[in-house]
C-alpha cells in the first residue's frame, strides 16, 4: 500500500484517539503505519528536502488540521486527545474527513486562510483556478500558521522563568537590550507594581522600556493594562511592552489608545510570529528560491 495522503489519515487518526484517553503522537503514528500496512521502507521514506519522513509529516498535518477544526487537542507536549466536538463527529459515522468537511468549522477557515489576509485566495477546490505562485503562497501560510501554533503550545508548556528568558532572547534579536548580560539582569528584576523587568531600548541605553510578561491561558483584560500603566507612571516611564501567551480584550486594546504612555501589546499569535521572524525556538529546515527570467540580460541593444 502506498503512503496515504494526509486527508486519508484524518479519520483513522481521530478514530484511534476516540477512547478519550491522551495518546502520544509517536504511538499514534506507529499504529497508523500498521493500519495502512506500510513497509519499513515506506515509513522511512523522506520528503524531497530530506528534512522529515513523509508519513510522519502527513500524520502531523492531519493532526494540525483536526486540531484547528477543534476535533482534537494537545493536553501536553507531543500528545493528543479527542475533544467533545471530535466525539460528536465520530458519532456521525462519516466515511471520510477531508478539507471540504473541515470547512464546516469557522476555526479551521480562519487557520486555512489566515485572519490577517484582507482578500484570501478563494479555495474552489480546483487547483487550476490558482496560479503556481498563489499555491506556494497559500501553502507557505499554512505551514507558517501550523508552526506558530506549535510554538505557542511549547511556550505555554514551559516554566515562567523560561518564558522570561525567551522574552529576553526575542527582544535582543529585535535590537533591544544592549548585551545579553545587561538584558538578562534587567528583565530579571522582579516586578514592582506590575512591572516584570526593564530593558534598554538601544545599545547605548538612551531610553528604557518597561516589560510585563504573562504566560497566561486567559484573556488579559483592561484592569491589568491599567495596573501596568499606573506602574509606568510611578516610574516616570513613557514606554512599555505587555506580552502575553493568550490574547487581549477589546477594552484592554482601547485603553492603550487613550493614554499618553506608549504601551505595545503583543498577544500569543503575534509572539509566535515574531519568534518565527527572528528565529527564536525555530530553525530553517529547507530554503526554496523562486526565480524569473531576467529580460534585461537578453536585450541585445
Amino acid at each position: 500500500m502506498a503512503i496515504p495522503d494526509f486527508q486519508s489519515i484524518m479519520l483513522p487518526l481521530l478514530t484511534q484517539i476516540g477512547d478519550r484517553e491522551t495518546h502520544s503522537m509517536r504511538g499514534v503514528t506507529a499504529v497508523l503505519a500498521d493500519k495502512f500496512e506500510l513497509t519499513q521502507e515506506e515509513i522511512e521514506t523522506l520528503l524531497p528536502s530530506g528534512s522529515q519522513r513523509r508519513f510522519h509529516n502527513r500524520v502531523g498535518w492531519a493532526r494540525t488540521y483536526l486540531k484547528k477544526a477543534g476535533l482534537l487537542s494537545s493536553p501536553e507536549k507531543a500528545h493528543i486527545a479527542i475533544t467533545s466536538r471530535g466525539v460528536e463527529v465520530l458519532e456521525l459515522n462519516l466515511k471520510k474527513i477531508d478539507i471540504k468537511y473541515l470547512k464546516n468549522f469557522p476555526e479551521f477557515i480562519e487557520f486555512k486562510y489566515g485572519k490577517k489576509k484582507k482578500e484570501p485566495v478563494i479555495d474552489t477546490g480546483d487547483i487550476s483556478s490558482r496560479t503556481p505562485e498563489e499555491e506556494i503562497d497559500l501553502a507557505y501560510d499554512q505551514v507558517r500558521n501550523g508552526l506558530a501554533n506549535d510554538l505557542l503550545e511549547s511556550v505555554k508548556s514551559c516554566s515562567p522563568l523560561f518564558f522570561e528568558r525567551l522574552v529576553v532572547d526575542l527582544l535582543l534579536k529585535m535590537g533591544y537590550g544592549g548585551t545579553r548580560k545587561d538584558a538578562g539582569q534587567a528583565i530579571g528584576k522582579a516586578g514592582d507594581g506590575g512591572i516584570d523587568g526593564i530593558i534598554k531600548e538601544d545599545r547605548l541605553g538612551l531610553d528604557i522600556v518597561y516589560i510585563q510578561a504573562k504566560r497566561w491561558d486567559s484573556t488579559v483584560s483592561r484592569p491589568e493594562i491599567q495596573k501596568f500603566a499606573g506602574a509606568l507612571q510611578g516610574q516616570k516611564a513613557k514606554k512599555g511592552i505587555f506580552i502575553t501567551t493568550d490574547s487581549f480584550s477589546k477594552g484592554a486594546k482601547e485603553f492603550t489608545t487613550i493614554i499618553d504612555t506608549k504601551i505595545i501589546l503583543i498577544d500569543g499569535d503575534e509572539l509566535a510570529q515574531l519568534m518565527i521572524d527572528f528565529d527564536i525556538g525555530v530553525n530553517t529546515v529547507t530554503t526554496y528560491e523562486l526565480k524569473r527570467i531576467d529580460s534585461d540580460y537578453f536585450c541585445e541593444e
